[in-house]
């Protein structure tokens, strides 16, 4: 009996002291009673869990998408008209219509971006005892490689080149025997690297491009012996007589500027504004081209919007030309061109 109670005693003293020295413990004594562990529950199998509030991100793993390419659709049409019937004040019935279409195709994947892009528009006017005139023609090729200076950044190392012409030929209305344009007469072509900034909740970019070759083609011969759109001009004797024909094409080294948005001012009103700056270095450095078009659309409903734009162009290179009364082309130097819009139409996106 004495030894059980001396066998107690000692075990009693041997687990106090251990309290007291952590020397005994694989943790400081004061840790043991403060800190808290976290509760857990043995299970037997994969059975004894319950799987009723899982989501189905947590049972399948992440996927990767279907295609790398995002694309958009949007075409709109303007429709004008107006007819007349005894109406004693006069007037002239007309009919218009503007055809806007925009297709885009972007592919991104990790910093990777290219995007593609074709604007076509083509309007026509046909007016009572004046006949069919175009009043609008463009044709736009559009492509960017960029690739992001890090995954958080909305800024990319871009390279970009474009196209631009129109599909018929122009006339200085009402003359329809000679045409001041053709397709590829102008035609523009644009190729530059730099650095392009994005938002895509409002379609912004900003294209900055220090390095941007320009060239403008003039294919039709007789435009370029006159010198349009800034082709040198054939060389001619003081007869008139041309020794030297006129050059096609003209080579332009400069900066690039572009932007361009498109965003909701007001409930169903969208404004779309795009301008482009270039400034040759090497002819007459800083006196800027400009080419800027504004467009607010009211929507009406899903298919229906009313449109109101503007667009002005000024190039130095190109030149106004008119004639007096007496028949003789007057050279007016380059001038502000300005080209508004107002109508009613058609406004599809798929």
């Amino acid at each position: 009996m004495k030894k059980s109670v001396i066998l107690l005693v000692l075990l009693y003293s041997f687990v106090s002291y251990g309290q007291r020295n952590p020397l005994f413990f694989e943790e400081k004594p004061l840790n043991v009673f403060l800190k808290k562990y976290p509760a857990e529950k043995l299970v037997k199998d994969y059975k004894d869990k319950s799987y009723d509030n899982l989501t189905i991100n947590q049972l399948m793993p992440n996927r990767a998408p279907d295609s790398y390419w995002k694309h958009l659709n949007r075409f709109s049409f303007d429709f004008t008209q107006v007819s007349f019937t005894n109406w004693n004040a006069g007037g002239a019935s007309s009919i218009s219509g503007i055809l806007d279409f925009r297709v885009r195709r972007t592919y991104e994947k990790g910093l990777v971006r290219f995007n593609n892009e074709l604007l076509v528009r083509y309007g026509l006017n046909n007016q009572e005892n004046i006949g069919l005139r175009k009043t609008d023609d463009d044709l736009e090729l559009v492509s960017t490689y960029g690739y992001k200076f890090n995954r958080n950044s909305r800024w990319f190392y871009t390279g970009r080149a474009s196209f631009k012409t129109q599909f018929y030929n122009g006339y200085n209305y009402p003359n329809r025997d000679v045409t001041i344009s053709h397709f590829m007469a102008p035609g523009y072509f644009f190729l530059g690297g730099g650095a392009e900034y994005t938002v895509k909740e409002n379609e912004l970019l900003v294209y900055l491009s220090p390095l941007t070759q320009k060239a403008t083609f003039v294919t039709n011969q007789r435009l370029a012996n006159q010198g349009a759109f800034g082709v040198r001009e054939a060389v001619r004797d003081a007869e008139g007589n041309i020794i030297e024909r006129g050059r096609r094409a003209r080579n332009e080294v400069g900066i690039l500027v572009k932007n361009e948005f498109r965003t909701e001012i007001f409930e169903d009103v969208f404004l779309f504004s795009r301008i482009s700056l270039f400034t040759d270095y090497l002819e007459n450095f800083g006196n800027i081209d400009i080419d800027w078009e504004i467009l607010v659309d009211f929507k009406v409903n899903n298919y229906i919007k009313a449109r109101v734009g503007s667009h002005l162009r000024y190039d130095d290179d190109i030149r106004v030309v008119v004639q007096n009364e007496a028949g003789e082309n007057v050279d007016l130097g380059p001038k502000i061109q300005w080209k508004q819009l107002l109508g009613l139409g058609l406004l599809i996106e798929f």
